[in-house]
């Protein structure tokens, strides 16, 4: 380690904080229009987002060419076959409405000091904390599914009627409902709007916070119904296997942010010391960029699955959509 120059302390010394609070309490004099401006683009972006043609269009080809088969219609036949189902579909599922989220979970994680090796190792700490939390809840959850999948609302092909929502949308709208409304709440806490719940513990653990918003991600999964998923939720809740479920559900996790992690890397390494000298060149900066992305993030998943969700539905008259929406 020494003869690269990097030694531990320095390393040490020159990570960048896993939390998207902005340092010593510096906040940008115009948080409330920040605030309002991201809101109002994560409501535009539930208007022009199109499910259809994420979901099936491009999910759908994606898994098809990598899997030589169409996925949703071929039958997944053994473990081998379902962990390869599982990452597949998870890359495939990379820009579905769910992982929109995912860039406002990256956001702090941007820029840092020092050469291309240096900030590549030092990226690669927070991932890792993002990764663990994502880990925790999804591999728990696929091996509840594993053990009483059958009994769960997300297994049941029951259709929404008129007016009503099936038990497994109303799972869908409480967890994606909670998940958006938490980064809002973040997103405000890196503005100075609300306290912030991590203020006191990151201090002791610095990890806490990447390591929630891993949480949140690995919650999609809880909440998921995009067809690829389901297809999975099905086959791990008949297959009785609880190890099967956690394996299944983490290498879809996995698979989800592989891709955007991948760039997340790439960007840091060609890029990374012109973000660091950008996001730092004025004290409130950092700040700025992580609430809005954490609130635009927030607001989108908040309102396309619990808002647009009920008009959808029919449950509410109205939600202005996109026509190709």
């Amino acid at each position: 380690m020494a003869r690269s120059g990097i030694t531990h302390d320095s390393f040490r010394a020159a990570a960048p904080a896993a939390t998207p609070a902005p340092a010593g309490g510096r906040f940008p004099p115009s948080r409330a229009l920040v605030a309002v401006l991201s809101g109002l683009a994560g409501f535009l972006l539930t208007v022009v987002w199109s499910a259809e043609f994420v979901d099936r269009t491009i999910g759908g080809s994606v898994a098809g060419s990598l899997l030589g088969h169409p996925a949703l219609e071929t039958p997944i036949t053994g473990v081998v076959a379902g962990t390869v189902f599982a990452f597949v579909s998870g890359l495939a599922g990379t820009f579905t409405a769910c992982n929109v989220a995912v860039f406002g979970a990256l956001a702090p994680m941007l820029g840092g000091a020092g050469g291309r090796r240096r900030r590549l190792l030092l990226a690669l700490r927070p991932l890792g904390w993002l990764a663990a939390g994502m880990l925790t809840v999804s591999a728990c959850y696929g091996a509840v599914v594993g053990f009483v999948g059958t009994r769960m609302p997300q297994f049941s092909t029951t259709q929404n009627a008129a007016g009503g929502l099936s038990a497994r949308t109303i799972q869908s709208m409480v967890i994606f409902g909670l998940i958006g409304l938490s980064m809002t709440y973040l997103g405000l806490a890196a503005l100075g709007i609300v306290p912030d719940p991590f203020d006191r513990i990151s201090r002791r653990f610095p990890q806490a916070r990447v390591v929630f918003m891993g949480a949140l991600v690995g919650g999609f999964l809880i909440g998921r119904p995009f067809p690829l998923f389901r297809h999975l939720f099905r086959d791990a809740a008949e297959s009785g296997n609880p190890l099967y479920g956690a394996l299944a559900f983490a290498l879809q996790s996995i698979g989800n942010i592989a891709v955007m992690a991948l760039l997340f890397l790439i960007l840091v390494y060609f890029a990374g010391g012109r973000l660091h000298r950008w996001l730092t060149a004025t004290p409130y900066r950092l700040a700025v960029v992580t609430a809005a992305l954490l609130i635009v993030a927030g607001v989108f998943t908040f309102l396309y699955w619990d808002v647009r969700l009920l008009a959808g539905r029919g449950v509410i008259p109205w939600y202005p959509t996109a026509p190709w929406a």
